[in-house]
């Protein structure tokens, strides 16, 4: 399949939007960790917002830079939400809040829990009334999210927004799912010949066989590995380069996804 790629959105460690972290992602600069504020996702309602979770202020973050990097109408744009693990910190809030006697549940709370609860926000603060597909595929996630959302794009010839996101899983939970740093990153798909301004192409082929790509930055390297969503950066990092080239991609258990970059401007 081939897509073009019209926006890119990013937020990390160290990492604090697509533009911004491309130097770092080409190699040009040293990768230096660092505390990420609150993201503003200033397209949510100011009621929404308060009442959002950190993973939906990251993943809305993410699709909002992507959008305007695009320059595309949100609102006639479909969507793919892909999330190894949702809301843990709000699984956890109401695991602690059911262990009490009055289990006393309130319905923000619970309506938070959900999967595609950053989906649901998306659409509430564009007023898309597009298709929207929130999906978990564990380790493989992005991977899963980025062939749904290239299948939708060729199947029906629309642009389709992807957002890839996991945040830092609270204790006990970490025990099981040691996540200890969010990750969050959003691309514009839209059909080759779409009018938009392009950033690059993207093929995606199935591959059986070759090693899944690892990145030469320790530190990188260390949080690709620490977050399911950050599974994208060696993409992230072929497309920072600029040149032509094929990285490869874990995709369910006896496959590889080979991801091939022609970059058309920047």
């Amino acid at each position: 399949m081939d897509v073009a790629v019209g926006g890119i959105g990013l937020l990390a460690p160290g990492l604090s939007g697509w533009k911004e972290s491309r130097p770092v992602l080409a190699g040009d600069r040293p990768y230096q960790p660092s505390v990420v504020l609150s993201p503003e996702a200033s397209i949510l309602p100011p009621n929404e917002r308060r009442r959002s979770s950190d993973s939906v202020r990251w993943a809305v973050q993410v699709a909002q830079e992507a959008i305007e990097q695009s320059g595309v109408d949100p609102r006639n744009v479909s969507t793919v939400f892909a999330s190894s693990g949702g809301e843990m910190s709000v699984f956890d809030q109401l695991c602690r809040v059911l262990a009490t006697e009055e289990r006393l549940v309130s319905p923000t709370l619970f309506h938070q829990s959900v999967h595609n609860a950053a989906a649901g926000y998306w659409g509430i603060a564009t007023r898309s009334e597009q298709s929207s597909t929130a999906l978990s595929c564990y380790d493989d996630s992005f991977a899963a999210g980025l062939v749904e959302a290239a299948a939708m794009v060729e199947a029906e010839r629309c642009v389709v927004l992807l957002v890839a996101y996991d945040m830092a899983v609270p204790a006990p939970l970490n025990e099981a799912r040691p996540i200890t740093e969010g990750f969050a990153a959003a691309f514009v798909l839209a059909p080759p010949a779409h009018d938009s301004t392009v950033i690059l192409r993207l093929r995606l082929e199935q591959a059986r066989v070759g090693e899944s790509a690892r990145l030469p930055d320790v530190a990188l390297e260390r949080l690709r590995l620490n977050n399911p969503a950050a599974r994208s950066l060696p993409l992230l990092c072929a497309i920072a380069a600029g040149v032509r080239r094929t990285v490869v991609l874990d995709w369910l258990e006896d496959q590889r996804l080979a991801l091939t970059v022609e970059p058309c401007r920047f």
